[in-house]
């Protein structure tokens, strides 16, 4: 029988701490949601004890999935496993995941101890957590630069103590897969208790080899690979779930094991987390992005008819991906939207059939016909709503060569209406300084981007905005059939995400969020 091997997401703990990825509680809930109907082994949740808004997020988590192993990080310190424990303790299978350092380069700079006493640390927090938990993971950090020798004694140490799991991390993507690969087999070798652990790998992105360490890792004996959905994550990301499952997967007879992955749920965990948190994912991604299965070169396109196989080497149907797209018109009425939607693999409450039905009806009347990714990019902004403190009116643009670009919102809270005006760059940044006019809140916009959802010219265009309040990155992600409304929308839909985040903070989404600098479009 093939080895499993089990897929560790950590979407939800790493990938999120990559630089404008931040989701909110319900947004967590969500994906995790989607990373049980994925099928992962386990769903990293967080890390509870860095802010409180992360412990209940991993609570949510944990009260509510109960298919997967829900783990939670913690330093190897007493207090931050007593967090961990008591944001997963309600979990179907709970695991605690400590860390500590092992490099020399760690030791010295940050750690500022011995390995003596790294080890000493290490010890304590596994017999610890595992006195509160029966599933506990020990993590090397810097493992990939740490002496092979040490290595091996705290494993064995760890292990002793009660470790289920032991994971070597390439914490830096510092690593090349001949060496990481030897780094697993020495482990193997001299460590006598290792068979009562799952050797597990977790790479960085930085050198571009993720995903080809964590497969020199499995061939080398991992059992469990920790990655992310689209390979988000710090810096350059991690090692991309989809592209480790579908290797394993095609190139089964060289790796000899297999994952409990539902392959066919991946297109729409990418996209599910692509409208989450903003991060687009690039149209020659692996796997999932747009041209994944196109083919423009005339021979392969000949070849692609007459057989697939011959330029294919999976299809899309196999991670998700549906090649009719093209779906309905005005006169659709609820019920086919809903069972559309069904078959795009969303089952949306009546509520969301509701406004998602009247985003279509929009749309539809000013289009002929609506394809399956502006069916999917209206979702976005019917289902993953955030509560409106401004909701847009009315939007008047007026700009040309010889025009100095002039916008008029309209703007309302609750039952209050304002409306203003100002002059910019271009008709998107008039726009977002009429809206700074009216809130008195200036924004720092750090992106914007606008892609086309489909084909024709009179597709919907998708705006993408990130914008920082306080601080603090907050997306917005808007479609439309015009892109100044789009920018717009967008643009509130950051802001309302600001408002959101000083409420659950101070209670009061009124409070000034300081004043940081222009929202200027640059000419947009």
């Amino acid at each position: 029988m093939e080895d499993h091997i089990r897929i560790f997401d950590t979407t939800l703990r790493d990938g999120e701490q990559s630089p404008g990825c931040s989701m909110n509680r319900a947004e967590k809930l969500r994906m995790a949601r989607q990373l049980e109907h994925l099928r992962v082994d386990v769903i990293e949740a967080g890390f509870p004890v860095a802010s409180r808004g992360d412990f209940e997020a991993v609570q949510d988590i944990a009260g509510a999935i109960r298919n997967c192993t829900v783990a939670a990080l913690a330093r190897a310190v007493k207090s931050d496993i007593d967090c961990a424990y008591e944001a997963i303790r309600q979990a179907a299978r709970p695991r605690i995941h400590t860390f500590i350092a092992t490099s020399d380069i760690h030791l010295a700079h940050k750690l500022h101890k011995t390995r003596d006493q790294v080890l000493q640390d290490a010890v304590e927090a596994v017999r610890y957590a595992r006195s509160l938990c029966e599933d506990v993971e020990f993590s090397c950090e810097d493992a990939s630069r740490s002496d092979i020798t040490f290595i091996c004694r705290i494993v064995e140490a760890a292990i002793e103590v009660g470790a289920t799991v032991v994971n070597l991390p390439d914490t830096v993507g510092y690593a090349i897969p001949t060496e990481y690969a030897a780094m697993f087999r020495s482990v193997r070798r001299e460590v006598p208790n290792i068979g009562r652990a799952v050797l597990s790998t977790h790479c960085h992105n930085d050198l571009g080899l993720a995903v080809a360490n964590s497969l020199a890792a499995v061939e080398a004996g991992a059992r469990q690979v920790e990655c992310t959905v689209n390979g988000i994550g710090e810096r350059a990301g991690n090692a991309a779930l989809e592209e480790v499952v579908m290797a394993i997967a095609t190139r089964r007879e060289q790796f000899g094991v297999m994952t409990g992955v539902q392959s066919e749920e991946i297109f729409r965990s990418s996209h599910l987390l692509s409208s989450l948190t903003g991060m687009l994912v690039q149209r020659n991604k692996a796997i999932v992005g747009a041209n994944a299965f196109a083919h423009e070169a005339g021979i392969h396109q000949d070849g692609v008819l007459k057989s697939a196989i011959t330029y294919e080497i999976m299809t899309p149907q196999s991670v998700g991906i549906r090649q009719n797209t093209l779906v309905l018109g005005k006169h659709s009425g609820r019920h086919a939207i809903k069972q559309r939607f069904r078959e795009l693999g969303f089952d949306l409450q009546p509520d969301e059939v509701e406004r998602a039905y009247r985003e279509f009806c929009a749309l539809a009347d000013q289009k002929k016909e609506v394809y399956d990714e502006e069916l999917i990019a209206l979702l976005d902004g019917s289902v993953n709503h955030v509560d409106e403190y401004y909701h847009l009116d009315g939007l008047h643009v007026s700009t040309g060569t010889a025009v100095k670009p002039t916008a008029t919102v309209e703007l309302r809270r609750g039952e209050n209406r304002y409306v203003d005006s100002a002059i910019g760059d271009g008709p998107v940044d008039a726009a977002y300084r009429a809206i700074e006019r009216i809130t008195g809140v200036i924004g720092k916009l750090t992106e914007y981007s606008l892609k086309s959802v489909s084909l024709g010219h009179d597709t919907i265009g998708e705006a993408f905005v990130r914008v920082d309040f306080d601080g603090t990155l907050f997306n917005g992600r808007a479609a439309s059939t015009d892109i100044v409304t789009g920018s717009v929308l967008a643009y509130l839909g950051a802001l309302n995400r600001a408002m959101a985040a000083r409420r659950s903070r101070t209670g009061d989404p009124a409070t000034p969020i300081t004043l940081v600098a222009s929202a200027s479009g640059g000419g947009t």
